[in-house]
């Protein structure tokens, strides 16, 4: 049994982590999902990472990746996520028309106008489209470099908002490690819930 923190990503909640929870938990898992200060115009990686409890395994989902190495965890594990690195990514990072169908607010938050163009975008399956109404606000946000010790890196074989092969290079690249994969797109703790917790729990 491990102890697990998820740590969902821009516009998001703990809700996503749903299935994946009931998957985790049903294996005798321990987990935590916490909502993160995403609409705070003021917060900033260090009130992001006080909403995370401690956990054996921390798991960072798309930009929850800037937060999971401020978390203390013996493992932590980069889900289609993006790390910060402290150099100008340059072009490639993100596929070509991802985020065409957002807006920014007053604040300069990002949100979607439309729920069906983030279902669409975020590769939501049809049978959690009704999560997407969900969806909150997310302000700026970004983190500094942190060393991680024990990390891994899942690649989404089908992402269509973070090109697999810049997952890949984060993984070999900037953490040093091979990456495993998995065959989904960007919504995988939706997507491929079991398959994504047995990939997990091998890592415990």
């Amino acid at each position: 049994m491990a102890t697990f923190s998820l740590v969902h990503g821009a516009w998001g909640g703990g809700w996503l982590w749903d299935p994946l929870r009931a998957e985790l938990e049903s294996r005798g898992h321990v987990v935590h999902a916490p909502d993160l200060p995403c609409e705070d115009v003021a917060a900033g990686v260090a009130e992001y990472a006080a909403a995370v409890p401690a956990a054996d395994i921390v798991v960072g989902y798309s930009l929850g990746g800037f937060t999971i190495p401020f978390v203390e965890a013996e493992t932590h594990v980069f889900l289609t996520a993006l790390i910060a690195t402290g150099t100008d990514w340059g072009d490639g990072v993100f596929v070509s028309g991802f985020g065409d169908a957002r807006a920014r607010d007053e604040l300069g938050r990002s949100y979607y106008p439309d729920p069906a163009d983030a279902a669409r975008e975020l590769q939501i399956p049809p049978e959690h489209a009704h999560l997407a109404p969900k969806l909150r606000r997310q302000a700026p946000f970004d983190a500094t470099p942190a060393p991680v010790e024990r990390p891994v890196y899942i690649v989404c074989t089908r992402d269509a908002v973070i090109r697999p092969e810049w997952q890949r290079h984060l993984a070999r690249d900037v953490l040093g490690v091979e990456p495993l994969e998995l065959d989904a797109g960007h919504s995988p703790m939706l997507e491929r819930p079991r398959e994504l917790a047995a990939l997990l729990g091998a890592v415990v």
